[in-house]
């Protein structure tokens, strides 16, 4: 396998911590947007951007770009524009042989590490055709629900698989399963009465929302299943008893069968808990994503586990609880794979990447092109 070049490597980092430096949480990846289309120009390849934004309520649509090969066969790399919302100015250094923010909150390495790659990938590539073609694709509001690439007309991938390089544990990692996503929304309303004087005139929103979370399960409710409670809103101030209280919630899992009886729990558990305190209740589900598990003989799991060896690292099958871009594609059809990243504590104040994996990501992304004539 050719090598990442030591100017490679170089613009590599430069490029990721210019990427990192552009806050771009979900529904504003403008400036990443920009930032991608302008490279690009400046390699020579036409990439253009999509209606995703007024879609799915965004300043940028998905960014997409094709590398020609020698060949008609191609391959799709992608990876997310957005992020999580930071809480801090980021500021990424270099410490202990890894990036990281210098300031209290989120590096961006997901999923800035894998455009980073991509945009040297593509550098390399324009200038030396490859034997099989490359379509690139930078997407939008990932981290909310896939929305962007929900979004993405799928009849414009001349390949005939792809790979999101999107989660994060050490390199080496095929995702092989992700779960089924439902998003669950209650909106509890009370009767808002003065709290010292007419209490007993109101109706509080947030006790039987503060009731039903008591009674739903939460946590890892078996090896393939999980649910939690993630936000809870409400009320006005303190001498008014609270009229209105949302709740936010979600449930995981492989074995549909167990989530659809989990969601229905929790379902039943605010009704019951508004019921009883005379309340009302507005509740939403919504599958964000469905799950996938992949056979291990298909085409996009054999050349990874090729390029994944060809760079020394151990091909290993993971079963995640997270999902991905990868998660949309295979919904419609189009196999694609999720491959570990090398990042750490994604979504945590303490996020790193080091640098070793940073350019491993990089080594991967190189031999998976060049891997791909013997499998595509």
């Amino acid at each position: 396998m050719r090598r990442a070049l030591e100017p490679e490597r170089e613009r590599l980092h430069d490029t990721f911590a210019g990427l990192c430096r552009l806050e771009s949480p979900s529904g504003h990846e403008r400036p990443c947007a920009d930032r991608i289309l302008a490279e690009l120009a400046q390699i020579g390849l036409q990439a253009d951007e999509d209606g995703a934004a007024e879609l799915v309520g965004a300043d940028a649509g998905n960014v997409f770009a094709r590398i020609g090969g020698r060949g008609e066969k191609s391959i799709l790399l992608c990876a997310h524009m957005d992020t999580v919302p930071p809480t801090a100015p980021i500021e990424p250094i270099i410490i202990d042989g890894g990036w990281h923010n210098a300031n209290p909150g989120i590096l961006g390495a997901d999923n800035k590490a894998a455009v980073a790659v991509l945009l040297v990938l593509a550098r390399r590539l324009a200038a030396q055709r490859p034997e099989v073609g490359v379509e690139l694709l930078f997407t939008i509001s990932e981290e909310n629900g896939l929305h962007g690439a929900k979004a993405f007309d799928k009849s414009r991938l001349q390949s005939s698989f792809g790979y999101a390089f999107d989660h994060a544990s050490p390199i080496g990692g095929i995702v092989v399963a992700s779960p089924s996503y439902m998003k669950i929304t209650a909106d509890v309303r009370g009767r808002a009465a003065h709290a010292g004087i007419r209490p007993e005139d109101g109706r509080s929103a947030i006790t039987p929302a503060a009731r039903a979370i008591a009674a739903i399960p939460q946590g890892r409710l078996d090896p393939e299943t999980t649910a939690n409670v993630g936000t809870i809103t409400g009320g006005t101030a303190t001498n008014v008893v609270a009229e209105r209280c949302r709740v936010e919630a979600e449930v995981r899992g492989h074995a549909d069968e167990r989530v659809d009886a989990t969601v229905t729990e929790m379902v039943d558990a605010f009704q019951d808990a508004v019921d009883a305190a005379e309340c009302d209740l507005d509740i939403t589900v919504e599958r964000m994503f469905s799950r996938y598990r992949t056979k291990p003989g298909e085409p996009g799991v054999v050349l990874a586990e090729r390029a994944l060896s060809a760079c020394g690292y151990q091909p290993r099958a993971l079963t995640t609880g997270g999902g991905s871009d990868a998660n949309a594609f295979q919904v419609e059809g189009f196999p694609c794979i999720n491959l570990a990243n090398g990042t750490e504590r994604n979504h945590e104040p303490d996020e790193r990447v080091s640098v070793d994996a940073l350019e491993g990501m990089l080594e991967v992304a190189i031999a998976l092109v060049e891997e791909a004539s013997g499998v595509v």
